[in-house]
């Protein structure tokens, strides 16, 4: 079975609720966060797929059309691929906050979808986010998580960024 890296975008990926920028509602408004291709790239080189999960109500809520999340997302695996670092499938959830649906997380079937259809073992793979719905949804499908922010008291680990993570995974993958 292959290993793999889900990432949430928003904050994980990119800046939100910044001074830039409040939601990334067009590809020019994407604006990564220090060091996060250098830490896909390294990521790339130790699992078999890195891939993007992220709940993305604006559409459910009518403020972006499907399409133009789809551009968005062409756009970050483009511009990430210009650095080398290589996002194999972003998956979201289009649906409103509170719709109901069993694939917004805090669910785990976006992840676990996934794994099934790239044949992912999820006990020697990582979900990284910046809120517990993100951490949750991890727990849920089985993988170890890691919280980009200050603190989280049920994550595995907790780092301030993305690049400053992946030495405690690349250790965490050996022991």
């Amino acid at each position: 079975m292959k290993k793999a890296v889900f990432l949430d975008r928003d904050g994980v990926i990119n800046e939100v609720l910044t001074d830039r920028v409040k939601f990334v509602n067009e590809p020019n408004q994407l604006y990564f966060l220090p060091g996060v291709a250098e830490a896909i790239k390294q990521l790339n080189q130790l699992f078999d797929y890195i891939f993007v999960v992220t709940n993305q109500g604006g559409v459910g809520l009518g403020y972006m059309k499907e399409s133009k999340l789809k551009s968005i997302h062409d756009h970050m695996i483009a511009e990430l691929a210009k650095e080398g670092a290589i996002i194999d499938e972003v998956v979201y959830c289009p649906h409103k906050p509170k719709s109901g649906c069993d694939c917004r997380k805090p669910h785990s079937k976006l992840i676990e979808n996934l794994a099934i259809n790239y044949d992912v073992d999820l006990s020697t793979s990582y979900m990284i986010g910046d809120t517990d719905t993100d951490i949750i949804a991890g727990k849920r499908a089985g993988t170890k998580t890691v919280y980009l922010g200050a603190t989280d008291p049920i994550a595995d680990a907790v780092f301030p960024d993305l690049l400053h993570a992946v030495p405690w995974i690349i250790d965490d993958m050996v022991k």
